[in-house]
């Protein structure tokens, strides 16, 4: 470390992705500080599943534990309800995928990398029943409990410097590089901290993501309007499930054995008053939902302040050019929630960026660091990139009401039907285990092309005329639904 600087890390944030890389840095011998405005436990309606690539990646971090005594609840796939038809899309076989673990250098030791037994195994997590199971697994959880596992790992390492504060600016040299932050505490004083290196993970409403993007900001196309459902009874136990009709997406997964969460996208740029709200989850979404669970709905829709809502944003990564300065996690990528890839594009972050970090001995190297956080911008796109495109571009086909979109809708949920690599492929796709831009590229045409000839189908030959205009319009529609986003993914 440089005697003129406190610290060789400083990470602004600690929720799901700040105690990752702090941790995984510390290991590897950095002194860290880790700065939080409020150390207790967070209560959001997002960021509690968990795709398989993400626990893939704690595993990489050593931090698998984090999972653990949680009361989380494994997930083993998706059943997607179109209308009144169904169709179940299970994560693959183990066999099929044949993953290697590639543990981050420095990070993984005394078996910190194998999933524990819960106390409470009856309930709980088995190991047993895991490494058992013939197929990879997902987990659902309290997102606060989950934050708070990863903080108490980050905090017991002895590199590692824990802080309450509200970081209020970064400082500056006069090359206009980042030479640390300027934190207030809860008594209002504010003092200075110095390190080599200052990794940004503040989150969605990251207030320094300005100093990266200068005048852009993440788009916001709708809300997810969150409830909690209590002893719900779901039609397909461990299953997340997708819920389609004449409404936006409904997404439902349990995040415990007693609770179930569900997120149900409203089209609109700013949230609507309150009774607009309750309206439309009382006219709208519960004749929509299985009749199994209604009356957790109905009971859940009877209580004062029942459902909390965030908004939906979509920002493309930037490369790092800051001196001094990364960016990482939804500071710096976020996507449509909607497909639940959001802490595991973070938490592969977080592995990734340790990884690039490793051989660098002067984090003041501001020509060597600068090229490391080029490789790290460019290698995160083989995953990020696949994530964040498909959740724009289901969102867009389940969301949609017009005649193109429907087309492609219904060509989406014929495609999964037939079963073989019309669904493994998709689903590992969208567990981040297949993080190939190119094969997301021919799966999303494969089902728009198969949708075009649906629709030829019901039309016959005296509707062919008016099916060529429409599929003219489908396949222009999947164009600019599905090629902008992947453009800016992988070029920008």
């Amino acid at each position: 470390m440089s005697p003129e600087r406190d610290y060789n890390i400083i990470v602004i944030g600690a929720g799901v992705v700040g105690p990752c890389i702090a941790t995984a840095l510390a290991r590897q011998g950095r002194k860290v500080l880790i700065v939080e405005r409020d150390w207790s436990e967070p209560n959001r309606i997002v960021g509690e599943l968990m795709q398989p690539s993400g626990l893939k990646a704690l595993r990489e971090l050593g931090m698998i534990e984090a999972i653990n005594d949680i009361d989380a609840f494994y997930t083993a796939g998706y059943l997607v309800k179109n209308y009144n038809e169904d169709v179940l899309i299970p994560y693959s076989y183990k066999q099929d995928l044949k993953l290697v673990e590639e543990p981050v250098p420095g990070c993984v030791k005394d078996g910190n990398d194998k999933l524990k037994d819960d106390k409470d195994t009856e309930a709980g997590i088995s190991v047993k029943d895991w490494e058992s199971d013939e197929r990879i697994r997902g987990v659902a959880f309290h997102h606060g409990r989950f934050v708070m596992n990863l903080r108490k790992i980050a905090t017991q390492e002895p590199n590692i410097t824990k802080l309450q504060g509200n970081v209020t600016s970064l400082l500056k040299n006069d090359l206009d590089a980042c030479i640390g932050v300027e934190v207030e505490d809860d008594s209002k004083n504010r003092k200075n901290y110095t390190a080599e290196l200052v990794i940004c993970t503040d989150g969605i409403y990251s207030k320094f993501r300005k100093e990266l993007f200068l005048s852009k900001k993440p788009q916001v196309g709708s809300y997810f309007v969150g409830l909690e459902l209590q002893n719900a009874i779901v039609p397909k136990l461990h299953y997340g499930h997708v819920i389609m009709g004449d409404h936006a997406p409904i997404l439902m997964y349990q995040i415990s054995q007693t609770k179930t969460r569900v997120l149900c996208a409203y089209r609109s740029e700013k949230l609507p008053p309150k009774n607009d709200v309750l309206k439309y989850l009382n006219e709208v979404v519960l004749p929509s939902f299985p009749a199994e669970t209604q009356p957790s709905l109905i009971e859940a829709l009877s209580k004062d302040d029942c459902y909390r809502a965030m908004p939906n944003q979509y920002l493309t990564a930037k490369t790092n050019t800051i001196p001094g300065l990364a960016f990482i996690g939804d500071a710096l990528n976020m996507r449509h929630p909607l497909t639940g890839g959001g802490m595991t594009v973070g938490i592969n972050d977080a592995a990734l960026l340790a990884r690039v970090l490793y051989d660098v001995r002067d984090l003041l190297d501001d020509a060597t660091v600068s090229e490391k956080l080029a490789e790290f911008h460019y290698e995160r796109k083989k995953l990020s990139s696949v994530i964040n495109v498909l959740s724009i571009a289901l969102f867009s086909l389940f969301d949609g009401d017009s005649k193109a979109l429907l087309i492609l809708r219904r060509g989406c949920f014929a495609y999964f039907k037939r079963g073989g690599k019309c669904v493994t492929d998709p689903v590992d796709l969208l567990s981040g285990l297949l993080p190939s831009p190119m094969i997301l590229f021919h799966h999303f045409f494969s089902v728009a092309f198969y949708g075009l000839w649906l629709n030829y189908i019901d039309r016959g030959l005296i509707g062919f005329p008016l099916a060529i205009w429409e599929n003219l319009c489908a396949l222009y529609t999947a164009i600019i639904v599905f090629t902008p986003y992947l453009w800016d993914e992988l070029v920008v």
